[in-house]
C-alpha cells in the first residue's frame, strides 16, 4: 500500500516542500502497523527499510538526513551525513540546511515537528519538539542560532507544526514538578492539560516571527488512531516522519 503523506507548501516561498507521513499504508505489522519510519522502536528492520524508501521514492528526495532525537537544544547545521536505511545516530534535536535535495527529517508520535523556512526558500530549519524541547526553549535557541549561521532575521522566517498532541489529551498530572510556575499560562488545572500547541506558536512569536508567518497543522496525534501513531495512547508504537527540504532551482 502507498504510504500516505499530507503535504505542506508555504505560501510565497519558492523552492521549499513539507510533507508529514501518517502511520497509513507501508510494510509494518501490529503494533507498528503499517507506516512506521522508525528503526529504534523494535520494528522489522526490513519493514522500516521498506517504509522509508517508499516514503523518499514517493517525494522525490534524494539524501534522507535524520538526527539520534535526545529531547535536547543542539542543532547540527549543514549536515554531510544522512541514509534511508540507517537509523540516526548524531544526538541531536534540530538540523538545518541549504543544500538543494537534502531531506531534514523530524521522527514524531506525539512531539511537535517544527519545520522552518527563509523567506528566499534558500535556508531551512526542522526541529524536534517534545514537552522538554518546549520546557527549554529549543524553538528559542536553534532560530537564534540559525538566524546567526546564515545571517537571516527572524521576521524573514515562516514555520509550521505538523500533527502531535492536543491540547485536549496532553495530560501532566505532575505538572508543579515537571513544568513549574513560568508555565502556568499554558496549563488548566481543571484538566490538568497544557495547550502545547498555543505554547510552541508563542515561543515562535518570542523568537521574532511574524503571527502571519506561523502555519499549523492542528491534528491531535492521540484522538485520531486511524492516522496517526501515539506514545500517549500506546507506548509500544511507530513513528511518523516529518520532512522538510528543498527543491533545485
Amino acid at each position: 500500500m502507498d504510504i500516505q503523506v499530507i503535504p505542506f507548501v508555504f505560501p510565497g516561498v519558492p523552492h521549499v516542500r513539507c510533507a508529514f507521513s501518517t502511520r497509513r499504508g507501508g510494510h509494518s505489522t501490529v503494533p507498528f502497523d503499517s507506516a512506521n519510519m522508525s528503526f529504534d522502536v523494535g520494528d522489522d528492520a526490513g519493514a522500516v527499510q521498506a517504509n522509508r524508501r517508499a516514503l523518499q521514492a514517493a517525494l522525490g528526495v534524494g539524501i534522507w538526513t535524520e538526527c539520534r532525537q535526545v529531547h535536547g537544544d543542539v542543532t547540527i547545521f549543514d549536515p554531510d551525513f544522512g541514509g534511508v536505511d540507517t537509523p540516526g545516530s548524531v544526538e541531536a534535536d534540530g538540523l538545518a540546511t541549504t543544500e538543494a535535495g537534502r531531506a531534514l527529517v523530524i521522527k514524531t508520535a506525539d512531539c511537535q515537528p517544527v519545520l522552518i523556512t527563509h523567506a528566499t526558500g534558500r535556508h531551512i530549519l526542522a526541529l524536534h519538539v517534545g514537552w522538554r524541547g518546549n520546557r527549554i526553549n529549543v524553538i528559542q535557541t536553534a532560530i537564534r542560532q540559525f538566524c546567526t549561521r546564515y545571517g537571516l532575521a527572524p521576521a524573514e522566517l515562516h514555520a509550521v507544526r505538523g500533527p502531535s498532541l492536543g491540547p485536549a489529551a496532553s495530560e501532566f498530572i505532575h505538572f508543579a514538578t515537571e513544568w513549574g510556575e513560568s508555565f502556568s499560562p499554558w496549563f488548566n488545572p481543571q484538566t490538568r492539560c497544557v495547550d502545547l500547541w498555543q505554547l510552541t506558536r508563542d515561543q515562535l512569536l518570542d523568537a521574532g516571527l511574524p503571527a502571519a508567518h506561523l502555519h499549523s497543522l492542528d491534528l491531535c496525534t492521540a484522538s485520531l488512531p486511524g492516522h496517526f501513531f501515539s506514545y500517549r495512547r500506546a507506548n509500544i508504537t511507530g513513528r511518523m516522519a516529518n520532512v522538510i527540504w528543498r527543491e533545485a532551482g
